[in-house]
């Protein structure tokens, strides 16, 4: 089933993504609570009055908003059948999309594609409709249509064939795999994906690496990208929300607790994430201990700060991840800590406000992904530490391609070299690391998330 809120007039401006810019949660007494989210599509979509962006009702609360008629002007959420909703979300753009563009498979026993994946997929097809379909409704005679993610690599073929007359954009937030690894999938879902954004006017990445890999794969399934246009467009930090938020006195708050925690004359070592298995939070823990086995010198005057929030718990591997987070954390701390000095100080519940204490208290960023389209953390610390940071930065992030020659640069699955990396950022002068936040800032907040937005929309127009 479904069902949406019908809107009054054709919208000129688009915008799809799996989750929306608001939540509903429903109270035990009936009542609908909303809530807004943030981050970069949140943020850049604020720079477009005349628009109207298309989500999924994520939850019980959403489904029931949209039942009710309740909803907020430009949003409108689609009633997708909640099972069709879990194959298409976490059975295929979760545990095979995502794991293919990150590299995240054992081969040797993973992936099978059996009656169980084709299952799956055709909700994914029919999740993929459902958007379609409602964009075309929508959308005003040449309207600019702009489909997010790897959750609707579909839906711009789907809405080509519907509303020839639309100009359609898609952009992908992860990587994408080169060509080897991409043809894991079965040939034709391989080519009904490429041939899904190829739908699109124009087609858009984080970098130029996930741009070319695409075109890669394009050239050897399909013979060609055909007449749609590849882009990139690389989403920058938000600097002025950043620093304004990072000083209000909740962040005060937490600033003083995590020194509390810290503290007096001890360094820090800052990394804030999910708990999802592309992040490399596990070896960057093991790193840590090698730093602390192998320098010595390092214990009693060293802090890590893990913040590694809960993600996608709902499938069993990423339980077990987080628990083994919390498990090296706890085995460190039983190993080198002492009385008056805890080595690793971890959080797993998510708190935006202590997320940017972190920040400011860091003398080292530790950003080590196995691979991620951009990574904002990469980017968001610079701007809000407060004396300067060194950060630690894997090669296989999205923002290696504009921070790397200002981090320290690592190969993730490299532990022994990433403690090395570790050392030599605490031992950076003062003045080469003020010099290197200065110019990581710079190129974190080159391209903001309103004008990284805009970019794609006068690009997109401009076909």
């Amino acid at each position: 089933m479904v069902t949406e809120h019908t809107s009054s007039s054709p919208a000129q401006v688009l915008v799809a993504s799996n989750r929306g810019p608001i939540t509903y949660t429903l109270g035990e007494d009936g009542t609908l609570d909303a809530r807004r989210g943030g981050g970069g599509l949140v943020s850049g979509l604020s720079a477009v009055d005349d628009k109207l962006w298309v989500c999924a009702a994520l939850g019980d609360g959403d489904r029931e908003a949209v039942r009710r008629g309740v909803g907020e002007p430009g949003v409108r959420m689609l009633d997708i059948d909640p099972a069709v909703h879990a194959d298409a979300y976490n059975g295929i753009a979760n545990s095979v999309l995502w794991f293919v563009h990150h590299l995240l498979y054992q081969t040797p026993v993973e992936p099978v594609f059996d009656a169980e994946f084709r299952r799956q997929w055709a909700s994914y097809e029919t999740y993929n409709r459902a958007f379609a379909e409602a964009l075309a409704r929508e959308a005003a005679e040449g309207a600019a249509v702009l489909v997010q993610d790897y959750h609707l690599a579909l839906v711009p073929g789907m809405l080509r064939a519907l509303r020839p007359d639309l100009r359609i954009g898609h952009f992908s937030h992860t990587p994408w795999a080169p060509v080897d690894y991409f043809r894991l999938l079965p040939d034709d879902i391989a080519e009904q994906l490429l041939h899904g954004i190829l739908g699109a006017d124009r087609a858009a990445f984080l970098t130029r690496r996930w741009a070319d890999a695409f075109i890669g794969c394009c050239t050897e399934i399909l013979g060609g990208t055909g007449r749609t246009r590849i882009g990139v467009h690389g989403l920058g930090a938000d600097a002025d929300f950043l620093r304004r938020r990072s000083h209000e006195a909740d962040v005060d708050e937490r600033m003083a607790a995590l020194r509390e925690q810290v503290g007096e004359d001890r360094k820090t070592i800052v990394r804030v994430d999910r708990t999802e298995l592309s992040k490399n939070i596990v070896r960057g823990l093991h790193a840590y201990r090698t730093l602390l086995e192998t320098r010595p010198e390092w214990r009693e005057r060293v802090v890590h700060i893990a913040f590694a929030y809960p993600s996608r718990q709902d499938l069993a591997v990423y339980r077990d991840y987080t628990a083994a987070v919390q498990s090296l954390a706890t085995e460190i701390n039983g190993a080198y800590g002492t009385e008056s000095w805890t080595p690793v100080v971890l959080h797993v519940k998510d708190d935006f406000a202590r997320s940017l204490a972190a920040y400011r208290l860091a003398d080292v960023a530790l950003v080590n992904p196995i691979r991620d389209g951009m990574n904002l953390v990469a980017k968001e610390v610079p701007v809000v530490s407060d004396h300067g940071c060194a950060l630690v930065l894997s090669r296989e992030a999205g923002a290696y391609e504009e921070l790397g020659e200002d981090a320290i640069v690592v190969n993730p699955y490299d532990v022994t070299g990433t403690a090395e990396a570790l050392h030599e950022a605490l031992t950076m002068s003062g003045d080469e690391r003020s010099g290197r936040t200065k110019r990581l800032s710079e190129a974190a907040t080159a391209l903001p998330p309103q004008q990284w937005f805009l970019d794609q929309l006068e690009a997109l127009r401009q076909e």
